[in-house]
């Protein structure tokens, strides 16, 4: 695709730059960095598969003009016991069933969980313990790096996967690279984070969060890590 293609595309797909306040938070909200979850009914918090409660990055209210999954809240989460980059694991050219689940070397199973829930209700009564709650907030943006909906913007080539069910997932939303995410004193120490006071998602890779349009599963989003 020419440049003019590439900035024609861009331009024509609603987008959101998500910005970060300064404020801590004292009480629920749906946007946040850190915070109070919230949950579809039988959603729970996400385990790794060390056992660990997963620690909650950020969540937001996807904007109602972005394509297949607005109106959903999308959640990140991620241990702070166990930090690497995402591998993907196929099968017969598609993600294998429960991908989200699936081994993430040199790990035997999963040390993230993304989740985007149609219908989250009451938010959970304790907030995340480690990663300090700040405020989001979301402005129509065609140019920013951290953001929602619009197109990605690759730092090395686009790459393509096919969810178990045989979509083609969709972008939703990219985490710039070495973005960091304070975390409350006493809170465990990341490996392999820049300072013991900040979190890192999948080592500080750009992260491009790409879902499943049919949703077919809320945990059906996959992140591709690249640098």
């Amino acid at each position: 695709m020419s440049q003019d293609g590439l900035e024609e595309e861009r331009t024509a797909l609603p987008g959101y730059g998500i910005e970060i306040g300064t404020e801590p938070l004292d009480r629920p909200v749906r946007n946040s960095v850190g915070g109070w979850p919230y949950f579809d009914d039988g959603q729970e918090w996400p385990l790794c598969f060390c056992g660990e409660r997963m620690a909650l990055f950020f969540q937001l209210d996807v904007p109602e003009d972005i394509a297949f999954f607005g109106g959903e809240h999308l959640s990140v989460f991620h241990c702070a016991h166990h930090n690497e980059a995402s591998d993907p694991v196929t099968a017969d050219g598609r993600l294998v069933p429960r991908f989200w689940e699936a081994p993430q070397p040199p790990f035997p199973g999963s040390f993230w969980r993304v989740l985007l829930q149609r219908d989250p209700g009451i938010p959970e009564a304790e907030p995340e313990p480690a990663v300090r709650a700040l405020p989001l907030t979301l402005r129509p943006a065609k140019d920013t790096y951290f953001k929602v909906g619009g197109t990605a913007s690759w730092a090395q080539y686009p790459e393509y996967y096919r969810c178990a069910c045989g979509s083609e997932l969709a972008f939703v939303c990219q985490v710039p690279e070495n973005w960091e995410f304070g975390v409350r004193p006493g809170a465990p120490v990341q490996p392999y984070s820049i300072r013991d006071d900040a979190y890192l998602l999948f080592l500080g890779n750009e992260v491009y969060l790409l879902a499943c349009p049919k949703r077919c599963d809320p945990a059906a989003v996959f992140p591709v890590n690249q640098n």
